[in-house]
């Protein structure tokens, strides 16, 4: 499948419906680079609702996750790191080091997982998308829209809400060092922003996925194929504006479905998972799916207490 290099797109949204304000080569398949990363994001968010892994299960970094170029984390091959970290570090400083990491350890090989995040996007409707890793480095048949990753963006929000707040943070912990913020920028420039993802590669340009919300209203746009942080990030606010000035005040809102598919998780001998005794085993979050638990037995977890653990 042909991939375009760098060519412009946008696609605004209001978040609160998913409906588009504005799309400008919005279903052009492109390369996303970074902006990758919210899907591995949102698998491993996922993994931790289902309760396949924990905050502090213990990944087993592999010498090929080791070997990822720039921007890393600094993970060495045979060390072992909580999975907070390296969703902090995915998260933040965007590591192409720790996202690899996450992907082999929720599904035994980054291949694996990149078939696991296509079958996510489909459930989530981005029809556009194709993963080929975790991490956004170029890779034929590696690629997205702007359309699909606003998509995307939107369904962090609503979907892993005890989470988001990971998307405006300057830095973060993230165990072996203090990380810091690849779209701090944005976030100090734009009002209300408060998210989400930057990516760059020389294939895909300057790409940003945003999110701010003014009053009762939430905008998330996409810019792909910036000439640079500065010129993305001035199109990315004349785009929110824009979408911010088209928005109804008052609107029902309509939040997005379930996805209607579980990844495996297949087990690995390089994840350890820590006892239940453990301090931090409070990571299972309120679903409907599972029996509610004895009030005895279990303490209230709020979203803001998975927030500050996170």
């Amino acid at each position: 499948m042909a991939v375009a290099a760098a060519p412009f797109a946008a696609f605004v949204m209001d978040a609160r419906t998913g409906k588009e304000i504005y799309a400008q080569n919005a279903d052009t398949r492109l390369h996303p680079a970074s902006l990758t990363k919210m899907m591995t994001l949102y698998m491993a968010f996922s993994a931790i609702e289902r309760g396949q892994v924990r905050l502090d299960s213990k990944f087993l970094v592999s010498s090929h996750a080791a070997a990822q170029p720039p921007s890393r984390l600094g993970l060495k091959a045979g060390q072992r790191i909580e999975l907070r970290y390296l969703i902090r570090a995915a998260a933040v400083k965007s590591a192409n080091d720790a996202a690899t990491v996450i992907g082999e350890g929720l599904a035994g090989s980054e291949p694996k997982f990149a078939q696991q995040m296509t079958q996510m996007a489909r459930a989530l409707g981005m029809r556009n998308t194709n993963f080929r890793n975790a991490n956004g480095l170029t890779a034929e048949g590696h690629y997205s829209t702007a359309r699909d990753m606003s998509t995307l963006g939107r369904r962090l929000f609503y979907d892993f809400p005890q989470y988001y707040s990971l998307f405006s943070r300057r830095s973060a912990d993230a165990g072996i060092t203090t990380v810091s913020s690849t779209n701090k920028r944005f976030l100090d420039s734009y009002e209300g922003a408060d998210g989400i993802k930057t990516g760059y590669t020389r294939a895909a340009g300057f790409n940003l996925t945003a999110s701010a919300k003014r009053g009762s209203k939430r905008i998330v746009a996409t810019v792909l194929g910036g000439n640079s942080t500065a010129h993305r990030n001035q199109v990315m606010a004349q785009l929110l504006d824009a979408g911010f000035g088209k928005a109804p005040t008052r609107v029902r809102e309509v939040k997005p479905a379930p996805p209607q598919f579980v990844a495996e998780r297949k087990v690995r001998r390089s994840v350890q998972v820590a006892q239940a005794a453990a301090p931090a085993a409070a990571v299972r979050l309120s679903s409907s799916q599972r029996p509610v638990a004895r009030a005895s037995t279990v303490a209230v977890v709020t979203p803001a207490a998975i927030s500050a653990a996170v």
